[in-house]
C-alpha cells in the first residue's frame, strides 16, 4: 500500500491542482461559468504535461518490458528514476541472486554425483576383473556355468565403461586432443578388442582401408565411437554374415546385415535411453550407446548419418573436414 501511494503521488497532486485549486482560483478571480473552456484547457494542458513527465520517468521500464529476449545484462535497469522502477530493479536483483545461488547449489550437487558415480564405477571394475582372472585361470572354466558367468561379467564391464564414458562427456570439450590418426590402425584396435564377440556371434569383419588413410581427431573419443558402432553392428547383425568397414572419399561406412530399422526409429535411436522395438525385445540395449556416439561426434565436428533398408544398416561418418591435407 505504501508503494502504491508513493507511486501515485503525482496523480494525487494533479487531481488536487486540476479539480480543487484551479476552480477555486478561477472562481475567486471571476465567474467560473464564463471561463469553462479556459478551465478545460488548463486541466488538459496539465494532464498532458503530467503524461509526458510520467513517460520520461518510466521510459526505461517500458523499454525493458517490451524486449523480446532478455540476456543476463538486461536484468537490471540502468539508473532507475521512478519509484516503481527502483522497486522493480530491486526485485530483479533479488531474483538474480536467488537464481545464481540455486544454480551454484545444483552445479555442486551435479559435480558430487559425477564423482560418486565415477568412484563406484571404478571400484566395481576391480572385483569384476578379479572374477574374470579366476575364470581364466581355473581349469574347469570351460564348463557352461563358468562361460555364463564370464559372459555376464563382460556385460557388466561394458555397462560400467558406458557409465564412465557418460560421466566423462560432461567435460568433453576440455578433454579433446586433436591429432593425426591412422584410421585403419584405430579400427583394427577396436576389432581386436571385440574379437571374442565376433567369434561368439559368428560374424566376421571386412576392413577395406589403406594404411595411408590419415584423419585428424581425438584418438580416445573416436575409438569409443567406433567401438560402440561396431559393437552394435555385431549385436544386431545376422550370424554367419560380415561387417564391412569401408573408407572412400573421406567417408567411413560401417555396414551390417540384419533387421531393417524403421524410419520412425532412426530419428529416435540417438535419444537418451531409447532402445527401440528390438532393444526392448532382446533386453540387452541400454539406450546410452548411440546417445554417446551422437554427443561425441557432434563435439568432434564429424557429421554422421544412419541409414537402414533392405536388411542392410549403414552408419557413415564424414571426415572430409578432418582428413590429412596432401
Amino acid at each position: 500500500m505504501k508503494l502504491f501511494f508513493r507511486d501515485h503521488v503525482s496523480v494525487i497532486i494533479l487531481y488536487c491542482v486540476s479539480f480543487l485549486l484551479l476552480p477555486w482560483i478561477i472562481h475567486t478571480l471571476d465567474d467560473l461559468s464564463s471561463h469553462y473552456f479556459y478551465f478545460i484547457f488548463l486541466v488538459s494542458f496539465l494532464f498532458i504535461i503530467w503524461l509526458i513527465g510520467r513517460y520520461y520517468r518510466r521510459k526505461k521500464l517500458y523499454a525493458h518490458l517490451q524486449k523480446g529476449v532478455l540476456t543476463s545484462d538486461d536484468l537490471h535497469l540502468f539508473e532507475p528514476q521512478a519509484m516503481i522502477e527502483q522497486a522493480y530493479s530491486q526485485k530483479l536483483r533479488q531474483m538474480q541472486y536467488l537464481h545464481l545461488t540455486q544454480q551454484q547449489i545444483l552445479e555442486e550437487q551435479g559435480k558430487e554425483k559425477q564423482l560418486v558415480l565415477s568412484h563406484f564405477a571404478h571400484q566395481m571394475k576391480t572385483p569384476l576383473s578379479v572374477i574374470q582372472l579366476i575364470i581364466q585361470s581355473d581349469a574347469n572354466s570351460q564348463s557352461e556355468h563358468w562361460q555364463t558367468i564370464n559372459k555376464e561379467c563382460d556385460k557388466l564391464t561394458f555397462l560400467l565403461n558406458q557409465l564412465l564414458t557418460y560421466e566423462r562427456t560432461s567435460n568433453l570439450v576440455a578433454d579433446l586432443k586433436i591429432e593425426a590418426l591412422p584410421l585403419k590402425e584405430l579400427i583394427q584396435e577396436v576389432i581386436n578388442d571385440l574379437k571374442d564377440y565376433f567369434i561368439a556371434k559368428e560374424i566376421f569383419p571386412k576392413v577395406m582401408l589403406t594404411e595411408n588413410n590419415i584423419i585428424y581427431s581425438d584418438r580416445k573419443w573416436l575409438k569409443i565411437v567406433l567401438y560402440q558402432i561396431i559393437n552394435n553392428a555385431i549385436k544386431y547383425g545376422e550370424s554367419e554374415s560380415s561387417i564391412q568397414i569401408i573408407y572412400d572419399k573421406a567417408i567411413l561406412k560401417i555396414n551390417n546385415c540384419g533387421d531393417t530399422l524403421p524410419d520412425s526409429e532412426i530419428s529416435r535411436v540417438f535419444d537418451l535411453f531409447y532402445t527401440g522395438v528390438k532393444g526392448r525385445t532382446s533386453g540387452e540395449a541400454t539406450g546410452i550407446g548411440l546417445y554417446l556416439v551422437k554427443k561425441i561426434l557432434t563435439s568432434l565436428e564429424h557429421p554422421f548419418t544412419l541409414q537402414s533398408h533392405e536388411r542392410f544398416t549403414t552408419f557413415s561418418i564424414d571426415f572430409s573436414n578432418s582428413v590429412k591435407k596432401s
